[in-house]
């Protein structure tokens, strides 16, 4: 058996208090080297201020937090403190001349990745807050650091960038990493461990987000303690995690059994037809008609001769990388810009609503509950009426939060807000641009259990691949040359086609190709498939075995002396189970292509 890992960082019953509430009431943990932590939790319930403590930027009001003897930490904040007169060159690479960093292989992979568009040699002074964030990211990634400790790191990052930063941390396996994200996808392919922070505790799980969701799921079961609401959210996602994408159920510390167990009477997250039929009575059969539609923004071809049809029920993500249009195509159909040429038709009923990325100007003195019964009294949902009250508490805003004041509200407070004016308008066609934003995954998972029962039409831009696999039915990509092309494999398509060269990234003068990438040959593919075929019958007899051995635990269960060899021998077992399917998880993404 290998020693136990050493812990980089502990906590010793730390409190912590902003104001009159206590964010950390008495919390004991520790970051073990290589162990990678993924923390959620709701808006305001202290994940920033855990992730400065840990970083050393706060101290505790009471309790110790202990550092091992010369750990590096570097820690990436939701904002950034870039010198203004700094180029990217003197941020990222302190100054490197470009045969220098060019020469390494690492720190020419960093730079290609996130600052591409950005020439090394311009000022910081004028930047977006996205070029700000890719440029401090970059710095950070090409330290030399026994612990990365990142606070949304993909704010602003496109989903090619998002899924690059999966793998990249991935390869890193020797440093440890506590990160807050909002972004479940990514907290699935990154995190060994989930912190959920909440009421001034930390309760730890083993898994990333699946397990987390599923072991949530099995407390809430077994304690029975939780409002009804709130655990048949959680069912819900279960079941969506167990019938979603194959990759993310395959997981080896995912028990497929008990997820099976606990979803079994879960219906599906959204009966499609029925959606469709509402929404057609609702908006007739032509909803918005893009017919030869040319759209050129800032000196680019954004739209090339591009016909889409959506209709009623139809539930679209869109994705593509920065600056190849989604937000100007989501403009364009909302009405608030034109096409160069063609036309955009719409339908006579339809009551579009757009989320944008921008908040929304409201009277800072206005109370919430009045901005949204300012709207509407009562919305109307395919479950029923709901009152603007019901509205806001679903959705978070509860006691003194009801009477707050607009302006006294928090940044992620306020999305929530312009989320629920949106749907007090009720509207049936809905746009949404990176809906995610400043969302915490609570709020996140009432969202989508709310647009599972929305009977409209939907397009979602968003960087979010969770949220698009989730809410969406189709997925289509922009992928930077003029063209909007549906993609029958959803986000792992477009990724694949972005990995293979086939899709435009951005550079200081436009858009260009990438190289082609070699992946595995058809030959590769079906040896992997032979490969995996093989290692599933070696599962079944592993569990077979599992099963075998808890019969005779159970029968000897007076035995103490045969109780230690049979437990002996299951461990053996599930260690050896869990390498197996180790193996079969590689093979079968190899075998995927």
């Amino acid at each position: 058996m290998p020693p136990p890992a050493v812990n980089l960082i502990n906590f010793e019953r730390v409190h912590k208090v902003y104001g009159i509430r206590p964010l950390l009431d008495g919390v004991s943990l520790g970051v073990a080297a290589g162990q990678r932590v993924g923390v959620v939790g709701r808006n305001g319930d202290g994940k920033t201020t855990l992730l400065r403590l840990l970083a050393g930027l706060e101290q505790p009001d009471d309790g110790r937090v202990t550092l091992g003897r010369g750990l590096r930490v570097a820690y990436l904040p939701q904002t950034d403190d870039l010198g203004q007169a700094d180029t990217v060159r003197d941020v990222v690479l302190g100054g490197m001349a470009e045969h220098e960093w060019a020469a390494d292989a690492r720190t020419r992979e960093v730079v290609t990745e996130l600052t591409a568009g950005m020439e090394l040699d311009r000022g910081v002074e004028g930047m977006s807050g996205g070029e700000r964030r890719r440029a401090n990211l970059a710095r950070l990634l090409l330290g030399d650091h026994d612990l990365l400790i990142l606070d949304e790191p993909t704010n602003h990052l496109d989903v090619e960038a998002i899924d690059w930063l999966a793998g990249h941390l991935g390869d890193a396996a020797g440093t440890a990493l506590v990160v807050v994200t909002h972004d479940r996808w990514f907290l699935d392919a990154v995190c060994d461990t989930t912190w959920e922070v909440h009421d001034g505790r930390v309760d730890a799980y083993d898994g990333g987000y699946a397990v987390y969701v599923l072991a949530k799921a099995e407390r809430q079961r077994q304690a029975a303690s939780f409002e009804q609401r709130r655990q048949s959210l959680v069912r819900k996602e279960l079941a969506w995690l167990r019938r979603g994408p194959p990759a993310r159920t395959s997981k080896p510390q995912f028990r497929i059994d008990a997820a099976n167990e606990l979803i079994t009477d879960v219906p599906p997250a959204r009966d499609r037809l029925e959606l469709e039929r509402f929404a057609t009575v609702r908006l007739g059969k032509d909803v918005l008609d893009l017919e030869h539609v040319d759209l050129t923004l800032g000196g680019r071809r954004l739209l090339d001769d591009v016909t889409w049809r959506l209709g009623p029920g139809d539930r679209v993500g869109l994705v593509g990388v920065n600056g190849a249009g989604k937000t100007s195509v989501l403009r364009l159909l909302a009405a608030e810009i034109g096409p160069d040429h063609g036309r955009v038709k719409r339908g006579r009923t339809v009551a579009a609503a757009h989320l944008s990325q921008t908040l929304e100007d409201i009277d800072p003195s206005v109370r919430v509950l009045d901005s949204v019964e300012a709207l509407a009294r009562v919305v109307r949902t395919a479950r029923g009426e709901l009152s603007a009250t019901s509205l806001l508490e679903r959705f978070g805003f509860t006691g003194d939060r009801l009477t707050a004041r607009v302006g006294d509200l928090s940044g992620g407070e306020r999305r929530r807000l312009q989320l629920l004016r949106l749907l007090a308008q009720e509207p049936n066609v809905m746009l949404l641009d990176e809906p995610t934003n400043d969302l915490d995954i609570e709020t996140l998972t009432v969202l989508e259990d709310y647009l599972d029962q929305w009977p409209g039409t939907l397009v979602v831009a968003s960087h979010d691949r969770y949220l698009l696999e989730r809410v969406t039915d189709t997925i289509h990509a922009l992928p930077g040359d003029g063209t909007l092309a549906m993609q029958p494999g959803g986000v792992e398509q477009f990724l694949r086609a972005h990995r293979a060269g086939q899709v435009a990234t951005r550079t200081a003068g436009g858009y260009e190709t990438s190289q082609p990438h070699t992946g595995p040959s058809e030959a590769d593919r079906r040896q992997a498939r032979k490969d995996a075929s093989r290692l599933e019958r070696q599962l079944a007899r592993l569990s077979s075995r599992e099963e075998q051995l808890h019969a005779q635990m159970a029968a000897g269960a007076s035995d103490y002396a045969r109780l230690g060899e049979l437990q002996a021998q299951l461990g053996e077992v599930l260690a050896e189970r869990g390498v197996v399917e180790e193996q079969w998880l590689e093979l079968a993404e190899l075998a995927e292509g």
